[in-house]
């Protein structure tokens, strides 16, 4: 593996490298809480069968870092996306399999709903990643809207100072909530904890959590990619959606509607025994996936 940063937009975004540089291109993205380790499952085997595998940091984790002072530090849906587009161009990535879960999910989705011409095919973890920004004022039922109680905390200044005070701690409790079969060392819990210490993880993550149920301003630099969003775009490269059946947080009821957004091929799997870090807990079938969808 090596490790490089590269030029991308607003943000100098460290990535991890693996496999042959003239390989076929698959790009893994991590969600919130975590990062590159997400994939240490994943990674290798592909780059063992000859892809050219990127495992970037999303803003805000790890060793990327926004350029600019003056760039808002926003964990907006259209930020995600654009980043991702901005990486591809910076690498001379014309066309790739994107697969993600999360926040990384998210970002993988919107560049294949509103760049499809650079996506081969899509593997998102737990459905349909676009938010409903619109819609977002509509309750959900109690028990989901108990399970996104992280969420509400975070607009307010008292969850947002919770955050910073003790970024480790209000991890580790995510992780043992939204995976709750999975034992994860501490040992494995703190390697990732380190990109947590990014100077702009807490402001990035509050935003995100704000922005997203209107509770705070989006990049004026992003409106047009919001516009776009706006209208959920339907995603048209080939995909699977794989979901974690013990997942705590967006359990599999969620996405057995996906279908209806996603007019290419498709197909979705729950995977048994894993919960919300899917990647870490069960990682055979991102690679099969993929293995598929890049196809003969």
């Amino acid at each position: 593996m090596d490790i490089a940063m590269v030029t991308a937009g607003t943000l100098d975004i460290a990535v991890e490298l693996h496999g042959p540089a003239d390989g076929p291109a698959a790009i893994l993205l991590h969600g919130f809480p975590d990062d590159a380790r997400a994939w240490d499952g994943v990674a290798p085997v592909l780059a063992a069968e000859g892809f050219r595998v990127v495992v970037p940091y999303l803003r805000g984790y790890g060793p990327t870092r926004y350029r600019d002072a003056a760039t808002p530090r926003s964990g907006q849906q259209a930020a995600l996306g654009a980043d991702l587009l901005a990486l591809m161009d910076a690498m001379g990535i014309r066309r790739a399999l994107l697969a993600g879960y999360d926040w990384g999910g998210r970002a993988a989705c919107i560049v294949a709903a509103l760049w499809p011409e650079r996506v081969r095919g899509l593997v998102s973890g737990n459905g349909y990643n676009i938010q409903d920004i619109a819609g977002a004022a509509r309750p959900a039922a109690a028990e989901q809207e108990a399970r996104y109680w992280y969420q509400w905390y975070l607009h307010t200044p008292r969850g947002a100072a919770g955050l910073e005070a003790d970024r480790r701690g209000f991890c580790r409790l995510l992780w043992r909530m939204w995976s709750p079969g999975w034992r994860f060392t501490e040992a494995e819990f703190a390697r990732t904890a380190e990109s947590f210490d990014n100077p702009d993880f807490v402001a990035t993550v509050v935003q995100s959590y704000r922005h997203r149920h209107g509770a705070a301003p989006g990049d004026p630099a992003l409106e047009e990619i919001e516009r776009r969003l706006a209208a959920r775009p339907p995603i048209r490269v080939p995909s699977v959606v794989l979901h974690g059946a013990e997942d705590g947080v967006d359990p599999p009821g969620n996405s057995e509607g996906s279908a209806r957004r996603f007019a290419g091929p498709f197909r979705r799997e729950v995977v048994a025994g894993a919960g919300h870090f899917l990647p870490r807990e069960a990682p055979q079938p991102w690679v099969v996936s993929l293995r598929e969808l890049q196809g003969p």
